[in-house]
């Protein structure tokens, strides 16, 4: 193993070079040139790029399942001998390449379940991109806590909160901006406390975090039994925020209605994170959270205030993902269900070590995990043969397969998970 520090936007923190990354994607590769493409299924597949009332229409593209499976598969295996290359000479495997290679793997999926029918693939980007937001406001919450030194496990608390807060406040007042704030606020609370006790009572992030995420599961588990679920039309149905298209961009094939057709939480996402990039890198205040999370005896002999740094750095961030917790409901869905965030929190972790603690990069992985998302969603209405259960264990395969086999070794943040004592 050799560390390098790959120059660029999505780059910017050292990783260690993994050798099993080439094999794992050669493997991958070869799997769908041979079972999507070679023995894949003959039928046809139409790829419908638009719907029929958009402003720009495209027409559908139709093309047999196997054929887009060698075509797919062969590109994959291009990527793969790339990967190998680049091992060869010592070199990180980009990870714009690995994720490319992911879409290009669920595509090739998609297409041998649509065999036979029309893949929505405007529609299924569009949902992507919805499911995609929680788990990248959640991630940003994480980067900035763990950029400055404080492993932020309670995410997927943060988001139930959010997303519990978010429909109850937005239903009572009937004011789902109202609901937004007040479920950003309780993040940010709950935030709070795992800032105090890591940071003040140094005790051990994870488990605070832990304990966290059981007290909020409890919490809204309950009051869903007790309240909730008898009194929903009041208490549980704010609705969601109205659509708005961005006139021009919105008309823009595929990407238009995905991107730009939202609602007001995944236009908050699309400002939230350069902002956060911007911040973490091209800024002071950025640089001296960043050192904090490196070296926070160096950073406290500089007279940087390394405790009260932390603290407001984590604070915000569950500000952040409190409105990935409402982008679940009434960003979304429109109401909260019983352990609404399902793991998304701890898929957000993951985005975090996929991305390499940068903004940019955990937003381009959160994608892919929306991917994986309404792969499970879709699957089963057009191939009901399939078991639900298997399907329903898809986001969190993609992840295991992403961290253990994609990433590689990288480097946290040095003193992340490391409490802070002032000599």
């Amino acid at each position: 193993m050799s560390t390098v520090v790959t120059p660029g936007l999505f780059s910017l923190v050292d990783v260690s070079v993994s050798k099993k990354t080439p094999y794992l994607m050669a493997g991958f590769a070869v799997f769908v040139l041979v079972a999507f493409g070679f023995v894949g299924k003959t039928d046809t597949v139409a790829f419908q790029w638009s719907k029929e009332d958009d402003l720009i229409h495209l027409p559908d593209f139709i093309v047999a399942s196997n054929v887009v499976g060698l075509v797919l598969g062969t590109a994959l295996v291009a990527i793969a001998l790339l990967s190998f290359v680049l091992a060869q000479r010592k070199r990180v495997t980009p990870l714009w390449l690995t994720l490319i290679f992911g879409l290009l793997a669920v595509v090739a999926l998609l297409a041998w379940l649509a065999a036979g029918n029309t893949l929505p693939f405007a529609f299924i980007f569009g949902n992507a991109v919805v499911l995609a937001v929680p788990l990248a406001l959640g991630a940003m919450g994480g980067i900035m806590s763990e950029r400055v030194g404080v492993v932020n496990i309670a995410i997927e608390g943060q988001l139930l909160t959010g997303a519990f807060l978010a429909a109850v406040v937005g239903s009572l007042t009937d004011n789902l901006y109202f609901g937004l704030i007040v479920a950003m606020i309780g993040a940010a609370l709950l935030s709070m406390v795992l800032a105090v006790f890591s940071i003040q009572y140094l005790v051990d992030q994870i488990i605070v975090g832990v304990v966290l995420n059981v007290l909020v599961l409890g919490i809204t588990n309950f009051l869903y039994a007790q309240w909730l679920s008898s009194d929903g039309q009041n208490s549980n149905f704010p609705g969601t925020f109205p659509i708005i298209p961005i006139p021009g961009l919105s008309a823009i094939p595929i990407i238009g209605p995905a991107l730009f057709e939202a609602r007001i939480t995944t236009y908050l996402a699309y400002l939230i994170i350069p902002t956060l990039w911007f911040i973490l890198f091209k800024t002071r205040l950025g640089l001296r959270a960043r050192a904090v999370g490196e070296h926070p005896l160096a950073a406290d002999t500089v007279g940087i205030n390394v405790a009260r740094t932390r603290f407001w750095w984590v604070t915000i961030g569950g500000l952040v993902a409190g409105l990935g917790g409402a982008a679940l409901t009434i960003g979304a869905v429109g109401a909260f269900g019983r352990n609404m965030s399902g793991g998304q929190g701890f898929i957000a972790l993951a985005v975090v070590i996929l991305g390499r603690w940068h903004p940019f990069s955990a937003a381009a992985a959160a994608l892919l995990f929306g991917f994986s998302i309404v792969l499970r969603i879709w699957a089963n209405q057009v191939s009901p043969g399939i078991p639900t259960d298997f399907i329903t264990i898809v986001p969190y395969v993609v992840t295991l397969i992403a961290v253990v086999g994609f990433v590689g070794r990288v480097r946290a943040p040095a003193a992340t998970g490391k409490p802070y004592i002032k000599g």
